[in-house]
């Protein structure tokens, strides 16, 4: 998951309530779960709210940290805003969404990434109502798909906001929902709202909301459905702190700090890692509303001077090319995640900019960080140790010699899926190991030191001629060949040899033959060589920067 640049200080331990793991971690065995512990990062502890919510973390912030905090967090409106106005300004949206919806209800946010928006979801789980975070991305299916899933009646969203992403029109496509407008809802605050907040709610806040729990959802956010009908990922404020606490407790981030958050915050990268976690810190934060302008995003981040920027690897190839040399001298954190970072994209930010970036990984059923490169301990081509409290076994993959599928059991995990043939309906999570661990899908190996390499997605090896190929490598190998284009691979049905790798790239002049010869130069077989290449203008992507694989899937099948 995440990356960060090598100018960081030791982190102490976050100051709130106090709760100490270990990561324990287990290697490949010949059996087909594995046994074997090795070494792991050892001493580290983690604080974490035993008791808190979203809504109590916010208000320790603020006591904290103080009240008044001008120019804590701001976001592209005029105006910027304390830890005051944030608590008011939940406490406000939480006490108007509760009319519109009982306790223990899904509703639905869709919205951009504004304070605003942070709030709403804090207001909303403050007052026991399910914050489920919506894709404005995904059109009016995927939204659809997500509303079904987890049982979603009634969605919040701005009049405005529609109008300026042109949403409109998507929007209307969505039934069986009711669509309740902010504009609409703040004239609905009445004065004796206006006295509750200002005479008792802002200065009793815990006071003027029902009692938390911490293993009450927090939120509710869906996968990409890059891979079939989205999922309702349950996250737990548990969760979602504890993660927030996990990363803390390894990296140095505070009231020194101002973070540039453009991922969005329906993604648990955005959420956790670009809100969460400056909110619990103490740092600044400048919300930006889509990570996909290139050219404007390099000219605010030299004008906002922010120590801390987040993308996935694909924007930050962009971000580095529309950039000048002197763009990112603030920054004391890059942090990167969502996909494999490429190593030209790693080399592009050293070279250019004098910024080592350190590459992580997770996943949103872990709120999401599992492990990063801890500080003064970078291994490129490694996403890092597991983060505290985190236990990892891998299970024997059949014609995968390197490494086996990832499980996970960690206080981070989410509490289950909602699925959409059965929706609303929780479904702990559990793997091969068990009631309580989560399959994560990807092959990875863990060395002796405890750190983790990524082989690739299980889903994501094609079977070409009895021989298993990960498209990670694929991919890799047209990266060594063309390191300005963006490649994708992807794979189809093939009558003689069981698959075909069908390679997507925006280099028009990319051939078999170079592919072979660096495919030969880098030590990986001709197997590995695509058997057909698509030339395109740009890879289709996801909200959150991933590349759509669901799409390229479609588009190799009619390829061949």
């Amino acid at each position: 998951m995440p990356t960060c640049s090598c100018r960081m200080r030791r982190s102490t331990a976050v100051p709130w309530g106090p709760a100490t793991w270990s990561a324990n971690t287990t290697t490949p065995s010949t059996s087909s779960v594995s046994s074997t512990r090795t070494p792991s990062e050892q001493g580290v502890r983690v604080m974490t709210p035993a008791n808190d919510t979203l809504f109590s973390a916010l208000v320790g912030a603020m006591r904290r940290f103080g009240r008044h905090t001008p120019g804590q967090w701001e976001d592209m409106k005029p105006g910027t805003y304390s830890y005051g106005d944030l608590v008011k300004m939940s406490l406000a949206l939480g006490r108007l969404t509760s009319r519109i919806a009982v306790a223990g209800e899904h509703i639905g946010i869709l919205m951009p990434n504004m304070v605003a928006t942070v709030c709403l979801l804090i207001g909303v789980s403050a007052y026991r109502r399910v914050p489920c975070m919506l894709n404005y991305t995904a059109g009016s299916e995927g939204m659809q798909n997500a509303c079904h899933t987890a049982r979603i009646r009634t969605i919040v969203t701005s009049r405005a906001f529609l109008t300026k992403a042109n949403l409109t029109d998507e929007v209307a496509r969505l039934h069986d929902v009711r669509l309740v407008y902010l504009e609409d809802l703040r004239g609905e605050f009445g004065w004796r709202d206006k006295l509750w907040l200002m005479a008792y709610a802002i200065w009793f806040p815990l006071r003027a909301v029902p009692a938390g729990d911490p293993e009450a959802p927090g939120a509710v956010l869906f996968t990409s459905g890059s891979e079939g009908k989205p999922k309702g990922v349950v996250l737990s404020h548990r969760a979602m702190l504890t993660n927030a606490a996990q990363v803390l407790a390894m990296f140095s981030f505070g009231r020194t700090d101002k973070m540039f958050n453009c991922l969005p915050i329906f993604h648990s990268f955005g959420l956790t890692c670009g809100v969460l976690i400056p909110m619990v810190s103490g740092a600044r934060l400048l919300l930006y509303t889509s990570p996909l302008h290139y050219k404007v995003i390099p000219e605010l981040v030299r004008e906002k001077r922010p120590t801390a920027l987040f993308a996935t690897g694909t924007f930050l190839n962009q971000y580095a090319r529309h950039a000048r040399p002197d763009d990112f001298t603030s920054l004391r954190f890059l942090v990167a995640g969502a996909e494999r970072l490429a190593e030209p994209v790693r080399r592009l930010w050293q070279e250019k900019f004098g910024i080592d970036i350190i590459e992580g990984y997770g996943a949103s059923e872990t709120a999401p960080v599992l492990s990063i490169n801890p500080p003064g301990g970078n291994r490129y081509g490694s996403v890092g140790r597991l983060l505290p409290g985190i236990e990892a076994r891998l299970s024997v993959v059949p014609g995968i010699n390197s490494g086996g599928e990832l499980h996970v059991r960690c206080p981070n995990l989410m509490s289950g899926y909602y699925r959409y043939d059965r929706p609303g309906e929780l479904e702990p999570p559990a793997s091969a190991f068990g009631p309580g661990w989560y399959n994560t899908g990807d092959v990875v190996d863990i060395d002796t030191d405890g750190y983790l390499s990524v082989v690739g997605r299980l889903r994501r090896f094609a079977k070409v001629a009895g021989e298993m190929v990960s498209l990670e490598v694929v991919e890799n190998i047209a990266h060594a060949v063309s390191a300005d284009a963006m490649h994708a691979a992807t794979s189809t049905s093939d009558l003689h040899r069981g698959e075909a790798i069908v390679l997507f790239t925006t280099d028009s002049d990319l051939t078999r033959e170079q592919l072979a010869a660096a495919a030969r130069g880098l030590g990986y077989p001709e197997i590995a060589v695509p058997r057909k290449i698509k030339v395109v203008e740009s890879l289709p992507l996801l909200g959150s920067g991933k590349v759509d694989y669901m799409r390229l899937h479609s588009m190799g099948t009619q390829a061949i």
